[in-house]
């Protein structure tokens, strides 16, 4: 009961992140407190960002493989809007996210007529021409010097410097970006995107224009993306390309698999499972062996595939299929 309750009442989900938000940075979490809220923060930006993905292999069936790439191209506006120009974070977040959408509609129209794996090499091509990109254009990104100095956010001419700030801005921007991915998942938009998931060809038939949806799809998705880089580079203060490579497309993936295709519930608690998790393993595994943390990935969702393959938290449409074929098993 309590789960409907949660899936059909959205304003659960923000009414428990704000009463989180007010409680977890004043509980008592001793000398460590700082290092939690650090973790939490991760985890916290990785929503967004699986939030933002889940847009496109998880509502609309395309798989992307260069999202990091949006990501990378919303730290950098943020971080040399931020040097050149000293823009408030409230101007460069929304600039950020028009970047970004720029440049997934300009990579979108394109390529979406590709399906498949033709599609996902395109998009993988893509995070590693940005990355070079990033890397080589010195007068523009310093290249592997990175971009220093990055002043934090303010707000109301108080800088933000503490860590329970930044928790508490993550936060905000998650209820925003949350409110507009479940306002689009209820919309037309969003079944439209959904029938072209099920069926490209049945959608089409019933009047969908599958370029149009999928490019606003893609637009969308890369502008939550770019959003997160924003918030990353005002926060870390200092970004290098070398943070924007290929293995963070697969991480951000990896919690979409985790915690349901499609499933914004799902999505979330994947971040904040997996995410954690690559803490516990440092503080687990001998410094030499950190990277086996990859392996150990690796084999969750494996195991994840083997047992759950539908993912933590299911979505809903697949659960209906479900049981809808149980229904017909039983009627044969």
């Amino acid at each position: 009961m309590r789960w409907q309750l949660y899936k059909k009442d959205p304003r659960f989900i923000f009414l428990s992140l704000i009463f989180l938000a007010v409680l977890l940075p004043w509980l008592p979490l001793g000398a460590s407190s700082n290092y939690i809220l650090r973790i939490l923060t991760t985890a916290v930006l990785y929503m967004i960002l699986a939030l933002g993905l889940n847009i496109v292999p998880g509502f609309t069936g395309l798989l992307d493989l260069g999202y990091v790439g949006f990501y990378g191209i919303g730290a950098y506006t943020s971080g040399l809007l931020s040097i050149h120009y000293d823009l408030s974070l409230w101007v460069i977040l929304p600039l950020a996210a028009l970047n970004g959408a720029l440049w997934g509609t300009l990579l979108g129209a394109p390529t979406l007529r590709l399906t498949g794996d033709y599609f996902a090499i395109v998009t993988f091509g893509f995070s590693e021409l940005v990355v070079l990109l990033l890397r080589n254009e010195l007068w523009l990104t310093r290249g592997p010097m990175g971009l220093p100095g990055i002043p934090p956010p303010s707000i109301f001419g108080h800088p933000l410097t503490h860590d329970w700030e930044f928790f508490y801005l993550i936060l905000l921007l998650l209820m925003i970006v949350l409110l507009v991915v479940t306002r689009l998942q209820d919309s037309r938009l969003g079944r439209a995107w959904f029938a072209i998931r099920e069926d490209e060809i049945a959608a089409q038939c019933c009047g969908v224009n599958l370029i149009r949806y999928k490019v606003t799809a893609f637009a969308i998705s890369a502008s939550i993306g770019a959003m997160g880089g924003a918030f990353y580079a005002k926060w870390f203060k200092f970004i290098h390309p070398d943070m924007f490579k290929f293995w963070e497309s697969i991480l951000i993936l990896c919690l979409i698999v985790f915690g349901g295709m499609g499933s914004i519930a799902g999505t979330m608690l994947g971040a904040l499972i997996l995410i954690p998790l690559s803490e516990v393993l440092r503080a687990v595994l001998p410094q030499g062996l950190f990277n086996a943390r990859y392996l150990i990935y690796g084999l969750v969702l494996v195991l994840m595939m083997r047992w759950r393959p539908e993912g933590l938290v299911p979505f809903e449409r697949a659960q209906a299929k479900k049981a809808k074929l149980a229904r017909e098993r039983l009627e044969i």
